[in-house]
């Protein structure tokens, strides 16, 4: 579906100055971010009932939990920068299972990657949400990755604390001052810095902030 027209707004030359600086910074720091060799990373999923074309496409880690041996592809991934990242994700790197788009956001568990990046097949499927009529066999566009369960964390980092502690570190200093989930929060899956990854690790065994 076609996005609805705006009204046009009058941006004065500071704002425009403004807003380039931002595009700029923020497309310096995806550019970085794929030079970079992570092994830590942030994926998100839906835990919550959300049907498109009749299907339900709700996946939360009690899902996960629940398969064959407690592993699923990850598939559907629709975003350039998002597959990229994939394809640096190396099996037994850790992720955090994040849960979005629902009532209270945030991560919820840990998985492991058990099978680094091959051909999604949902691109071809038609009767698929994720079918991509641009891609072919001969040259497919999306990859995919297997992630295993690992363990839920002792307790659930909603997003709303998460954020606090963003704009602390974004002020004082601190782990998450640069990380993704804030910088790029559309971003399905994402990359983290060892820092940021033990940073909210710990925060398992704290108190809610």
């Amino acid at each position: 579906m076609p996005p609805k027209k705006r009204a046009r707004k009058t941006v004065n030359s500071g704002q425009n100055a403004e807003k380039k600086r931002k595009t700029s910074s923020s497309s310096k720091t995806l550019e970085e971010a794929s030079t970079v060799q992570y092994s830590h990373w942030l994926m998100k999923s839906e835990p919550e009932s959300r049907f498109e074309n009749g299907i339900d496409v709700k996946f939360g880690i009690e899902d996960l939990k629940s398969l064959p041996s407690q592993t699923s592809c990850w598939d559907g991934v629709r975003n350039y920068q998002a597959r990229n990242f994939m394809h640096q994700m190396k099996e037994g790197h850790l992720a955090f299972f994040y849960h979005s788009n629902c009532k209270e956001p945030g991560i919820a568990g840990l998985i492991k990657i058990v099978k680094e990046a091959y051909v999604d097949h949902t691109q071809f499927d038609k009767k698929d949400v994720h079918f991509d009529a641009s891609s072919t066999k001969e040259n497919p566009k999306w990859r995919m990755v297997d992630v295993q369960y690992q363990r839920m964390l002792k307790r659930f980092l909603p997003l709303g604390e998460l954020k606090k502690y963003h704009l602390q570190h974004s002020t004082k200093g601190g782990p998450l001052k640069n990380a993704m989930l804030f910088t790029r929060p559309r971003l399905s899956v994402q990359p983290l810095t060892s820092e940021e990854f033990d940073f909210l690790l710990s925060l398992e065994e704290q108190e809610p902030l």
